[in-house]
């Protein structure tokens, strides 16, 4: 599920590629969708500002990732698929929710919503990496997810303060790294319980290499709750 395209109004574009090459070699046959509608706003990423007078849908513009190959995310449905999964990007904290305006009082799209209750319901799982747990958070009560630390750790982990929203919406949050480590921090969380797997990926200020690996294990664990 796409949110649009582009890290700072949209979809993380290398963390959508990561996810499909992942799934792709994994023998995962995938179909995108994204939200018919509006993006919150536009930024011009030469610059990281809001382009004023622009708009954009985040259908349209998340096609750019799928190559043309999408779907409204209304034609959704857990009959047609084994699993779910969102990149991250600040679409999913702008386009796919308000979680970056209301924080922890955030609304979810409705059709965002539908999906992750679906899926729960159906006992398939849920992927989501990056910001994207949030949704997860907001929407699966007491649901087990990470964006990684708790502390920013002099600029390591920018977006460490988003752990503490998510135990405010009443999830858990477990600490784990964004790569893969024989420490007991691993680089993707599982909730078994509630087949909820995610990992920090671009919340790291890391190698995209090590951000490609750890997305490589939430796919992987993805793949294998579906029991296929």
């Amino acid at each position: 599920v796409l949110s649009g395209c582009g890290v700072y109004d949209g979809t993380e574009i290398h963390e959508a590629s990561a996810i499909l090459v992942h799934l792709s070699r994994g023998g995962a046959e995938v179909q995108m969708y994204a939200p018919d509608v509006p993006q919150m706003h536009v930024i011009d990423h030469s610059k990281g500002q809001p382009a004023e007078v622009e708009s954009r849908n985040v259908l349209v513009e998340s096609a750019r990732i799928a190559r043309g190959k999408i779907a409204s995310l209304a034609k959704l449905t857990t009959a047609d698929h084994d699993a779910v999964i969102f990149p991250g990007g600040f679409g999913a904290a702008k386009n796919l929710s308000t979680f970056a305006v209301d924080g922890k009082d955030c609304k979810v799209n409705t059709e965002v919503e539908r999906v992750l209750k679906d899926f729960h319901k159906a006992g398939k799982p849920i992927g989501l990496c990056c910001i994207s747990p949030v949704l997860a958070a907001k929407v699966l009560s007491g649901a087990e997810v990470t964006v990684g630390h708790e502390e920013e750790e002099g600029g390591k982990w920018p977006y460490a303060g988003t752990a503490g929203a998510i135990k405010e919406l009443g999830a858990k949050h477990c600490v784990k790294e964004a790569v893969f480590s024989l420490t007991p921090f691993y680089e993707a969380h599982v909730d078994t319980k509630n087949k909820v797997v995610t990992t920090p990926a671009f919340m790291c200020e890391t190698e995209l290499h090590k951000i490609f690996d750890g997305i490589g294990a939430m796919v992987k664990n993805v793949l294998k709750l579906t029991g296929k």
